[in-house]
């Protein structure tokens, strides 16, 4: 999984410019402009209701914007003759839920893309499943199912599988939210593995602690814009808009942060 780190002129892999989402007559993106480097990660932070997920869905083309245009390492992904299934392909997705297919081994559910989508032999697939498995600290359960597993572990299976594909765009939504508070470090601490591997990522969270700690760009999201963006220093440290201020504020009080 390890990835050569790109030259300083490279550019983003994923890019966003003046996208607009609505459902019905509620905007939930507004003009919302993004850039993201590679080999860096980039937190989506903001109250629930935000945008967060909706722009993450966006950038694996699962919601079709309204307006605006976005880009993946260069390639126009939202001009109508692209290919979608193409652009998902290069693209890792988890969400809340784990989505682990129960009646499927944990070396079933992440070599079937693999194989299916990417073409490899099931000798092949299997083999570098076990050896990311391995690596990620799922060795032991690759032959066991689903329900078998802690929520921590289901959802960390879930990222390994997203990583069995190879993605040059991994979009993390909320992994940690439906999990037991002891579950979450495990899942937490397989991030930062991934972060040093060299994987770009896009990461919507509620853990400001852990943003705090792995992102290298943090974007601050109220009402489906992009309030405020900065290295974590500039926006835990001293945001600048009054709106980020309360936001941090309530986090702090609540101990989150």
């Amino acid at each position: 999984m390890s990835v050569p780190p790109a030259p300083e002129s490279a550019s983003p892999v994923l890019r966003m410019e003046a996208v607009r989402k609505s459902f019905g007559a509620s905007p939930v993106l507004r003009d919302v402009d993004l850039e993201v480097a590679p080999h860096t990660v980039t937190a989506l932070i903001g109250a629930s209701g935000s945008g967060k997920s909706t722009l993450l869905r966006c950038a694996n083309l699962l919601e079709e914007i309204d307006d605006g245009a976005i880009w993946l390492e260069g390639e126009e992904i939202t001009d109508p003759r692209a290919d979608a299934d193409a652009v998902r392909r290069r693209i890792g997705v988890v969400f809340q839920a784990y989505n682990l297919f129960p009646h499927l081994t944990v070396l079933q559910n992440i070599t079937l893309a693999p194989r299916r989508v990417h073409g490899l032999t099931r000798p092949r697939a299997e083999a570098e499943a076990r050896e990311l498995l391995e690596r990620l600290g799922l060795g032991a359960k690759a032959d066991e199912y689903p329900d078998r597993l802690s929520g921590g572990q289901q959802q960390r299976a879930a990222i390994v599988r997203a990583l069995a594909v190879r993605p040059r765009l991994l979009l993390l939504d909320e992994v940690t939210a439906a999990l037991d508070p002891e579950l979450v470090g495990e899942v937490l601490g397989l991030v930062r593995e991934v972060k040093e591997d060299g994987m770009t990522m896009v990461i919507a969270t509620h853990e400001m602690a852990f943003a705090r700690e792995v992102a290298d760009q943090v974007c601050f999201l109220d009402a489906g814009v992009v309030l405020e963006r900065g290295t974590p220093e500039e926006v835990f440290g001293a945001p600048r808009q009054e709106r980020t201020q309360r936001f941090l504020r309530r986090i702090v009080e609540a101990g989150r942060l």
